[in-house]
């Protein structure tokens, strides 16, 4: 049975609606997408939230070697550098097409377009798109789940152990 972890168990408040609160669940969900253990996957997370990398800019700005030294203190090795690289693609692309999250949401008529707009950004997969949407979706406008977006077992980040079948590459 694997275990969930749900952005209230990292302390992100999705209620709040606020945009910071938005980008670290997309964030906890990047780093979940790899075949790697909650735990380490956690401590990663922790440790960017830590280092005030709360924003696309913020990525961004702490750069590829800050990023890499985050992740291996978190034991996030095995995916530090394309991990690092993930996310300084996609935090600048995030910025260049959209500004943020809020305004991609705001621009997705479904939760089916939000997902294949998550879905557009490099080394985001289905797997990372339907965990995002299923709690995002609670508190942004979205018609409800389709078949596609919230697919069962999408309830939360997952226990990416290598029983996980499926990942985002």
């Amino acid at each position: 049975m694997r275990q969930e972890t749900t952005a209230a168990d990292l302390g992100i408040d999705l209620a709040s609606r606020k945009e910071e609160e938005l980008f670290k669940w997309f964030l906890a969900c990047l780093l979940f997408g790899k075949p790697i253990q909650t735990n380490i996957a956690v401590r990663a997370y922790q440790g960017l939230i830590a280092a005030h990398l709360t924003s696309p800019g913020a990525i961004l700005k702490a750069g590829w070697g800050e990023l890499v030294h985050l992740l291996d203190e978190a034991h996030y090795v095995r995916y530090d550098f394309s991990t690092a690289t993930k996310l300084l693609e996609i935090s600048e692309e995030l910025k260049r097409r959209y500004g943020n999250l809020t305004s991609l949401i705001a621009q997705s008529k479904s939760p089916r377009e939000l997902s294949r707009r998550l879905q557009e950004f490099k080394n985001v997969g289905p797997v990372t798109a339907r965990i995002f949407l299923h709690e995002a979706q609670r508190y942004w406008s979205l018609s409800a789940p389709s078949q596609n977006a919230g697919s069962k077992g999408a309830s939360a980040c997952r226990n990416n152990t290598a029983r996980h079948q499926r990942h985002d590459l």
